[in-house]
């Protein structure tokens, strides 16, 4: 369930670079287009993913599926902080017990809010998904 979320972190993985360096960093980001584009990707891979993998777990006859749509879907917030993780000890020249909580806790924050915003993405995808094959079923 977890491992659903590599496949769209992929996709945001060059970009958090800059994004980092833009908002704990020296840089500024001015790409915004591109942004905006790796953004639409992430959305769309995350339902694709999510809804392969409830297609797989209704093909095996598992009809629970409500809330792994939602992790699945939200897991990739968990390595976006696994980023955080890498990118403070080996990207940053911060220290301090200060510049530590406030950059964990601030990308705490963002990345549940990531995990709250692609786990909805999901489970939206996958309850269309599930709706529409089960819509052509018919009863006898």
């Amino acid at each position: 369930m977890a491992m659903a979320g590599f496949l769209p972190f992929s996709a945001i993985y060059i970009e958090l670079y800059y994004i980092f360096a833009s908002v704990w960093g020296h840089r500024i980001y001015t790409i915004y287009s591109i942004l905006f584009i790796v953004f639409i990707i992430l959305l769309i891979v995350t339902a694709f993913i999510t809804v392969a993998l409830t297609y797989f777990q209704l093909a095996a006859e598992d009809h629970e599926w409500w809330w792994r749509s939602f992790l699945c879907g939200g897991s990739t917030g968990i390595f976006i902080y696994a980023y955080c993780l890498y990118y403070y000890y080996a990207r940053s020249d911060m220290s301090g017990f200060m510049q530590t909580s406030f950059f964990f806790g601030y990308m705490a924050c963002i990345c549940y809010g990531f995990f709250l915003m692609l786990g909805t993405v999901g489970f939206r995808a996958s309850l269309l998904f599930v709706r529409h094959i089960y819509r052509s079923i018919k009863c006898e």
